[in-house]
């Protein structure tokens, strides 16, 4: 089977590292040796790190002359890339304020974080000859799915809750997938019949406590990548976290740096979940590697969460990091805060400036010294409200336009 460039050597358990699996197929439930009926353990890829030329992968330049974007930067790190891609990643760090950067996720293919870790699954089902692939999803992930197996001539079954957004539900339409609004709670179900019966491969979650795809997280790592191209190593990382795998993604890409010679240390990781939920908390307080929790309203759903896994855990602690919980009123401010600023974000994806600013700012991070970033997964168009809202219209007589200009204060 083709590499595609990548050093990927097998998969390993999280829960019993000793425990150790070929790279194909992709584990897609988690390590079967180390699982009980209240928990499952994910497994993460191995590399030949050795065999990595660090420097001249991360060297200033090196990817000079090459398209904006696409995963192939890193293919050494990353498990095989065998789907074509759509020039995901490569997306920009904004300083907000001094020393404080947004890591603005909403430039990818569709708008969101998931387009990393979607080039990674469904080169997994490319590589195992599946003819489609089968993901349940709120929104993001769904819609990115649907992008990926549409460009590498897969199907497409989106297995998604009955508020599905509109704009959502067009943008997976439009990708030719074949869309599922059923029951919150018979989702996860419905997936596991859907690729046992039908041979679809699975690009999300289908154990009791979140294990998700082997080679998903693998993408994330690309976000650290480049945030240390960019500035280095940053204090601190604030991460919107549902179930914990662009948590765990930021925090190996960095652990890979350090392990590399590259990077002299770790930032510490900060999950910033919503308070509707927060299974991560509560697994961090109590000392578990998972937990599971019954979710209260939110318009944050995309990291309203009724379970946790064990990569979340393992990244706060490993990290130094935290577990931060935050209302939709503190995101809703995080999220105007960032339109003020020209990016126009999804509620949930200003989490990780919500969490910042829950603390006070960088002032707020105690002995913390230096830049701190904001990750920042999803565009605006995605949330609920879209499209409800209708500016009314305005005769264009001086009178009342000047009457709808003071009312927004601005005066001549």
């Amino acid at each position: 089977m083709a590499t595609d460039g990548s050093l990927a050597t097998g998969q390993r358990s999280l829960g019993d590292p000793t425990l150790d699996y070929p790279l194909w197929p992709p584990l897609t439930a988690g390590c079967p040796r180390t699982g009980t009926e209240d928990v499952s353990y994910p497994v993460e890829v191995d590399y030949a790190y050795r065999e990595a030329d660090a420097a001249a992968l991360f060297a200033p330049g090196a990817d000079a002359g090459a398209p904006r974007g696409g995963l192939e930067r890193w293919a050494p790190l990353l498990p095989p890339l065998l789907a074509p891609g759509l020039g995901e990643g490569g997306t920009p760090l904004v300083e907000l304020e001094p020393g404080v950067y947004v890591k603005d996720e909403a430039r990818n293919p569709t708008w969101s974080h998931k387009d990393r870790l979607n080039r990674c699954t469904t080169s997994a089902a490319v590589g195992v000859g599946a003819p489609g692939i089968a993901v349940a999803s709120s929104g993001n992930h769904g819609a990115s799915a649907a992008a990926y197996a549409a460009r590498a001539g897969l199907r497409c079954v989106v297995i998604t809750g009955p508020d599905l957004p509109p704009a959502v539900d067009a943008f997976l339409n439009a990708y030719g997938a074949v869309v599922l609004p059923v029951p919150w709670e018979a989702r996860w179900p419905l997936l596991r019949q859907v690729v046992d019966r039908l041979g679809l491969h699975p690009v999300s979650n289908l154990t009791t406590t979140h294990t998700g795809h082997a080679y998903g997280p693998e993408g994330y790592k690309t976000v650290a990548y480049e945030i240390f191209r960019d500035i280095g190593v940053p204090a601190s990382v604030f991460v919107p976290t549902g179930y914990g795998e662009l948590l765990f993604g930021v925090w190996k890409g960095f652990s890979e740096l350090h392990r590399l010679g590259l990077a002299d240390r770790v930032p510490r990781i900060v999950a910033c979940e919503s308070a509707s939920g927060a299974p991560l908390a509560l697994a961090v307080r109590q000392g578990l590697p998972a937990a599971r929790v019954t979710v209260g309203p939110s318009e944050a759903y995309s990291i309203a969460s009724p379970v946790c896994g064990y990569r979340g855990v393992v990244a706060v602690r490993e990290s130094g990091g935290r577990v931060l919980t935050l209302d939709d009123g503190q995101l809703a401010a995080a999220q105007a805060e960032l339109a003020r600023s020209g990016l126009w974000t999804e509620l949930s994806a200003a989490a990780g400036l919500a969490g910042l600013r829950s603390l006070g700012g960088v002032e707020g991070l105690g002995e913390a010294e230096g830049s701190v970033v904001c990750v920042s997964t999803s565009s605006g168009f995605k949330d609920r409200g879209v499209g409800a809202r209708s500016t009314a219209p305005v005769t264009p007589e001086w009178e009342e336009v000047r009457r709808r200009l003071h009312a927004a204060g601005i005066r001549g």
